[in-house]
């Protein structure tokens, strides 16, 4: 399978007029050469002959390179159109933008060469790249744990919840399902988590999170009991339609709709039981009580298991390469064992490495997922394809009879994760250095390790928790996605600097949130514009190293805002509302 180095590149077109500040095309400045030579003697027509020679003997070279690309990928030039004759160049096939330009493929090879050759120069990194808007950002404090309500009696009856996915989307169904527990003045049992064949995690509740703290800590808000009562354990939930699926609920569903549709089967039976329970119940609108309450379960009743939160620790220290500065959030991460990290260190003068967190979500099921191109032909499409059958069979059936949008249309609105070669390449033109220390957050990425070689040509400094942690400290953990990915929640979210490649996804969201909520304005987070990135890459043939720079801070900056939540956005990710934080003045 071909690298996705090669995919996704478009020339500007030739009718093109140069921007301000660019260079003129090769025709403008062949022409002035033309014009030269007509006024000029016998030496200035060998010199021209000369150059032109040179110029088609490198411009038969690449042409045979590309050829050569070719019949290695075993991919042919077929075009591709959507409905509106708009798309991008896939490795391996020529396509069309408007009407009468078409463009061919091209790689990343000159960029990422463009990239190692800014990198080996050192220069001083900006200014901003390590830090927050400070001055907005610190305005905004927690204050989620605030509560001028009386804790219900829970005498309606009792909430069963088994969440589906990892444990990201499990963390949302259970602060979810709390709210939900109040709103019907029932009880909730301790969560459950569902067996995916994606995620393949027989974790339970008490084997991420502690049980103890979660039902202690929201005693003030709602009654939490480890079982049902022994009475209800025997009754035939779905017989007696007790059992709620996703299908059942809405995405997004109002509160209106659980008191007008749940709360009567509650009554009735004395028990509801959720399964799924993805994203099925509104951020807007919600009572103020309810919505403070979710962020009250998000960032302070969930909290790590304690061999979470001690390898954690162990996890954090090293990539700090042992430095005796604690974090900002360390305390609300891995709880006593930052204290004792501290400890540890004192005595010994230390500086704390910062390093910087790069969430790459490109992993199979993301990639399959996303319906996207990622270079590797027809074998890359059955792959997919086979993947998206047994794994997101409503997504094959979906596909199969409703015309969605063409790959190339997807990577232009946005909808595509950063490869790893364009994640790369998005932070050395925002100006990390090439001693950046990074910590690479992610199971198996699509494709082997060979798709993480532009990464390390170009940043060394590079580590993931397996190479940090030893064999002894990670085997506690193996055969268990979910712990797994707590291990890089609690790296991503402690670090120095935090950049995600899909805002879509759940990891990122909560991270960013958590950072935001506890950070104080000192914790800065990247969170790229994929559409503004994708216009930007598909001038990477041409494109200078300079304003590639500049195009790509300009769309990184522009992220930077402080902003209040949006209306109907998740207080997960975006926790700067008056229900969740306090506005100072």
């Amino acid at each position: 399978m071909s690298s996705s180095a090669d995919l996704y590149n478009i020339p500007s077109s030739p009718c093109q007029s140069p921007r301000p500040g660019q260079k003129k095309g090769r025709r403008t400045r062949e022409r002035g050469k033309v014009f030269w030579y007509q006024k000029k003697g016998a030496k200035g027509i060998v010199g021209l002959i000369c150059l032109v020679g040179l110029f088609f003997v490198f411009n038969g070279f690449m042409v045979f390179r590309l050829q050569a690309d070719d019949e290695i990928s075993g991919e042919k030039d077929v075009p591709v159109r959507n409905s509106s004759s708009i798309s991008v160049s896939i490795k391996g096939e020529s396509k069309t933008i408007g009407k009468g330009k078409r463009l061919r493929k091209g790689t990343y090879d000159r960029m990422l060469a463009l990239a190692a050759h800014a990198l080996a120069e050192n220069k001083r990194e900006p200014k901003d790249l390590w830090q927050e808007l400070f001055v907005p950002a610190s305005a905004w404090r927690p204050c989620a744990d605030r509560r001028n309500w009386n804790p219900s009696e829970g005498n309606n009856g009792y909430i069963l919840v088994t969440a589906n996915g990892g444990i990201n989307q499990q963390r949302v169904a259970v602060c979810n399902a709390v709210v939900i527990a109040r709103l019907l003045n029932s009880t909730l049992v301790i969560p459950r988590f569902m067996y995916s064949s994606v995620w393949r995690d027989v974790s339970q509740f008490s084997d991420i999170y502690q049980e103890e703290h979660f039902i202690n800590y929201l005693t003030p808000d709602i009654p939490i009991v480890k079982e049902l009562p022994k009475e209800l354990q025997s009754l035939d939930l779905e017989a007696i339609g007790s059992v709620v699926t996703d299908v059942d609920i809405g995405k997004e569903s109002k509160p209106s709709f659980y008191l007008k549709n749940i709360l009567p089967v509650l009554l009735k039976n004395r028990v509801v039981h959720f399964v799924g329970f993805g994203n099925r119940l509104a951020f807007d609108p919600i009572p103020f009580q309810l919505q403070t309450l979710r962020c009250r379960c998000n960032f302070h009743a969930l909290q790590f298991a304690p061999k979470i939160q001690e390898t954690g620790s162990l996890l954090i220290q090293r990539l700090r390469k042992n430095g005796a500065r604690p974090g900002p959030l360390d305390h609300y991460l891995i709880g006593p064992y930052a204290e004792n990290n501290l400890q540890e260190k004192l005595g010994h003068a230390v500086k704390a490495s910062r390093y910087l967190a790069l969430h790459l979500r490109f992993e199979i099921d993301m990639v399959a997922h996303s319906l996207c191109e990622y270079g590797g032909g027809e074998e890359e499409r059955k792959e997919l394809e086979a993947y998206r059958e047994i794994h997101f069979p409503a997504l094959t059936l979906l596909k199969k009879t409703t015309k969605l949008p063409s790959p190339a249309m997807l990577r232009e609105e946005g909808l595509c994760p950063l490869t790893p070669e364009e994640a790369v390449l998005m932070l050395a033109a925002l100006g990390f250095g090439r001693k950046t220390h990074i910590f690479i957050a992610g199971a198996n990425i699509y494709g082997g390790r060979s798709r993480l070689t532009a990464l390390t040509n170009l940043y060394p400094n590079l580590v993931t928790k397996e190479k940090l942690l030893s064999a002894t400290e990670l085997k506690p953990f193996m055969n268990f996605s979910s712990q797994l990915a707590a291990l890089d929640y609690i790296a991503c979210t402690a670090s120095d600097a935090f950049a995600m490649t899909d805002s879509g996804s759940q990891l990122s969201s909560l991270v960013s949130g958590f950072r935001i909520y506890y950070g104080g304005g000192k914790m800065p987070t990247i969170r790229p514009n994929k559409r503004r990135l994708a216009d930007i890459f598909r001038k990477n043939n041409t494109i200078e190293w300079k304003i590639f720079e500049q195009r790509v801070r300009k769309a990184v900056r522009q992220t930077k805002h402080v902003l209040q939540r949006p209306k109907a956005r998740s207080v997960y990710r975006y926790p700067r509302c008056k229900e969740c934080m306090c506005l100072t003045e």
